[in-house]
């Protein structure tokens, strides 16, 4: 029996005409997800493979009930129900990855070399050739809590593409309401498609394991947020968009089975090299804590905070996912919560760890279940588990290590004690001033040629104390000469005992601590000139954050950019 009323049941779905084959839409489809594994009972077939057998004269829709599209429902039994794009008002092209088009092996510039119909195809209002869209089901616990199902409410998984040995599955971000859009809209707007966009590209850049952004389109749609915004249209990548919450659903429903599939096909297709090995599922366990182990160890080098870590913004393969009220530390505060709906701060920066492992425990009780047939583990299982998880720990303190210790220039002498003699210390500094935390990593690269001069150490010390929040620390010489101290008398003498020239050094740090950073007051100055009309400010920035990223300046022609490697405006604190 349909979930749908059958007020609703004759009525006809509109679809999307095709794109023309151009250079940015002739693809090679290789779709596994949809094949392999179940689909919606209430969607049987795609909606444009009933257009292909319809008898009808109609071309431009089908007799497929636009409710079962759109309309919010509990989808049981499945992994994916077919998507249709919704028709967006007056697109517009507003950016292009040129990375993330090679990934695909397009060229960015043919996108320009006809703004307007990729801006159409890339919004999802012409159907990309071959392409059968699908939105993912999925469940989640959110702020700790589990919150049933919940799935692709405004992504639309346009297909899968591979290029050089690569999967890709390309999604649109905004393109309108699926079965699980619950109660909202379905759509995006331009404020956050922007900050996605920038994050995704510049995190890669930053060496941080991420989803890919492709293209940026906005629209005319008025989308209702806290006050009416202009909507947008994201594409963006990833090999996969499995998340921790599409084990949790089906198996929170007992369908083991489905669970099994799942599994089965995200070994099969990501992590081949074990598909054969005993205990297969606790192994699928640990190679995902050990994914996501460092890349929350990246994220923390990197002064990242996330802000929604919930199960259902987790990536099977370790991957930054469902960038939303991300945010880059300014002032150094372990503390820190970007979120304004956590004002508890269970996603707080220092928190990141905890809830990573909190979430791997919720993954571990699915794929335990698989081992024993079982929602309760065996005793061999629970070591099994526990084994798996204990593993977290360990693999997050050495990719921290390992990327902090490059950070701080000790390319060369690596000890037991550099994260509590050398690392912890200055950090702790750091936070005691309230020191801008992404120029005082860049300042370090300074030291290699100071080393031996008390007075440029000095002065270091005090640049640091002027790009800091804590007045007392910043208007007194007391913790300055404390800074001096430790740059003199701990760091210092570890950069020596390496033997490295002081000039090689320096370009060896300044690779790995970037200028430029997407901070939150950045993204929004993008966001202000690209609503005054700059539009072609937003690539400019991204080729700031990917390809100039760790320059000590932003390129020619760029001059108004280097701003964005100065102190936060005070509008910006």
């Amino acid at each position: 029996m349909s979930t749908v009323s059958s007020a609703t049941s004759f009525a006809r779905t509109t679809l999307r005409p095709p794109a023309p084959l151009t250079d940015f839409t002739r693809l090679k489809w290789a779709d596994t997800f949809t094949r392999e594994l179940p689909g919606d009972p209430e969607l049987p077939e795609a909606p444009y493979s009933v257009l292909e057998r319809q008898s009808s004269d109609d071309k431009e829709s089908v007799l497929v009930p636009e409710a079962l599209l759109r309309a919010s429902r509990q989808v049981r039994g499945a992994l994916w129900s077919w998507a249709v794009p919704e028709s967006h008002e007056v697109p517009r092209l507003a950016g292009v990855s040129s990375s993330g088009a090679r990934l695909l092996g397009l060229d960015s510039h043919a996108f320009w070399r006809d703004a307007t119909t990729a801006a159409e195809a890339w919004s999802g209002n012409l159907r990309l050739p071959g392409s059968n869209s699908w939105a993912a089901n999925y469940g989640g616990h959110q702020f700790g809590v589990w919150a049933g199902q919940l799935g692709d409410g405004r992504a639309m998984s346009l297909g899968e593409v591979l290029h050089n040995s690569q999967r890709w599955e390309i999604q649109l971000k905004g393109a309108g309401r699926t079965p699980y859009a619950r109660f909202a809209d379905g759509y995006a707007v331009r404020r956050s498609s922007i900050r996605e966009y920038l994050a995704a590209e510049h995190l890669h850049a930053l060496g941080i394991p991420t989803a890919r952004s492709l293209a940026l389109v906005f629209t005319d749609r008025v989308v209702e947020r806290e006050q009416p915004e202009r909507g947008a249209v994201l594409s963006r990548l990833a090999p996969s968009w499995v998340r921790f919450g599409s084990f949790e659903l089906p198996a929170s429903r007992g369908d083991l089975e489905l669970t099994r599939q799942l599994a089965d096909y995200v070994v099969r297709h990501h992590f081949a090299e074990f598909a054969d090995a005993d205990s297969v599922y606790m192994r699928l366990l640990e190679r995902v804590c050990n994914l996501t182990a460092r890349m929350v160890a990246r994220w923390q080098a990197a002064g990242f905070c996330h802000g929604v870590m919930n199960t259902d913004n987790m990536s099977i393969l370790g991957l930054t996912i469902d960038y939303g009220p991300f945010a880059f530390l300014d002032a150094y505060d372990p503390a820190f919560i970007c979120n304004h709906s956590d004002p508890a701060g269970r996603y707080a920066f220092d928190e990141q760890p905890r809830v990573a492992l909190w979430n791997l425990m919720r993954l571990a009780a699915p794929l335990a279940a698989l081992v024993d047939g079982a929602a309760e583990p065996g005793p061999k299982t629970v070591r099994m588990i526990t084994d798996g998880l204990n593993q977290f720990g360990p693999e997050f303190r050495r990719e921290y290590l390992q990327v902090m210790r490059r950070r701080f220039g000790l390319f060369a002498d690596h000890r037991d004690d550099d994260l509590e003699a050398v690392i912890q210390p200055y950090l702790d500094l750091l936070q005691e001033a309230k020191a801008d935390y992404i120029f005082a990593m860049r300042t370090l690269c300074s030291v290699p040629e100071t080393l031996g001069n008390h007075d440029k150490l000095t002065a270091l010390a005090a640049r640091l104390a002027e790009r800091s929040l804590n007045v007392a620390c910043r208007d007194t010489s007391e913790w300055q000469h404390r800074m001096c101290n430790y740059l003199e008398s701990v760091y210092a003498p570890r950069l020596q005992a390496q033997s490295i020239a002081p000039a090689e050094l320096a370009t060896r740090m300044k690779q790995v601590n970037p200028t430029f950073v997407l901070r939150n007051w950045v993204a929004q100055d993008v966001i202000e000139r690209a609503e005054r009309g700059d539009v072609a400010w937003i690539d400019k920035v991204l080729d700031l954050l990917t390809t100039h990223a760790f320059d000590d300046h932003a390129p020619s022609g760029m001059e108004d950019a280097e701003k964005y490697a100065g102190p936060v405006p005070e509008w910006g604190e």
